[in-house]
């Protein structure tokens, strides 16, 4: 990784820091970005502290032109693009019957489109370096799950994305890697918007006995190394994935009742 120049979308907090310090640690040069401003200067203080070669820009993925700025902005300032890895999402907590459907626009425009915006600008980069692009998708994007229609949504289509892509570029050189964490402890269930859009503020689930966001960020930083295809995490992740092909039925059953010991869960009967 020496050297390389790696873009992380959504890298202020969660697994985009913790990625951004797996990598930087092994010498790439980074590109923070993020919506927020307060927590993206935070962010850049931290890696600033840890050495890291770093450039902080904030951008909203769900804005192409910001997504544009945002490529262009690290071509001009480090010259070259070596991996880029799509992180930057949000989740969202309702029964459908309940939801505003202006939510599911709004987490398929961050989840899907931001994934959409920022590897179309920075594809023509990745090609001449013949690196990487890699989506953070989830568990959700193999199994839906209930009370989470537009999160799972947003991940299927993410999935389906970048599987189409790869197969585009099959002979381009350009690897790509669909990663997909299961339950990792981070800010995302803080930020998932409720039945009208507003951030909950509160997770819904233990997060002590979830797998660190530095742990998933180690897990991926080897499977881009090694240029994996595909890269499914947790014991629990991998269970779901593997019993939803062969038990779809069972499955059904065993994730209701899984969602439905969550907090204040609307599942709960």
């Amino acid at each position: 990784m020496t050297d390389k120049v790696v873009l992380i979308t959504g890298s202020s907090t969660g697994i985009g820091k913790a990625l951004a310090f797996a990598f930087g640690r092994e010498g790439a040069r980074i590109v923070l970005c993020a919506r927020r401003l307060d927590s993206l200067e935070a962010a850049s203080r931290e890696l600033s502290a840890a050495g890291i070669d770093h450039l902080a820009l904030p951008a909203d993925v769900s804005v192409e032109a910001e997504v544009k700025h945002l490529v262009e902005e690290t071509i001009r300032y480090y010259g070259r693009l070596d991996i880029l890895i799509n992180n930057a999402g949000i989740s969202m907590r309702s029964m459908f019957e309940d939801l505003d459907p202006e939510v599911i626009r709004k987490v398929m425009d961050i989840n899907f489109m931001g994934t959409v915006y920022a590897t179309h600008h920075a594809l023509p980069h990745i090609k001449k370096t013949k690196g990487s692009i890699v989506g953070i998708s989830s568990i959700a994007g193999y199994r839906g799950l209930p009370v989470r229609t537009g999160y799972s949504a947003s991940k299927f289509a993410v999935n389906g994305f970048l599987e189409a892509l790869r197969t585009e570029l099959l002979h381009s050189g350009v690897h790509v890697l669909l990663a997909c964490p299961g339950f990792t402890a981070s800010n995302i269930r803080f930020a998932a918007l409720d039945k009208e859009g507003n951030a909950s503020g509160e997770t819904m689930r233990d997060e002590s006995n979830m797998m660190s966001a530095e742990e998933c960020a180690d897990h991926i930083l080897r499977a881009v190394k090694k240029r994996k295809r595909d890269l499914v995490l947790t014991a629990q992740g991998k269970l779901t994935v593997f019993l939803n092909k062969w038990l779809p039925a069972l499955t059904d059953k065993l994730v209701y009742n899984t969602l439905a010991k969550e907090k204040d869960s609307p599942l709960r009967r």
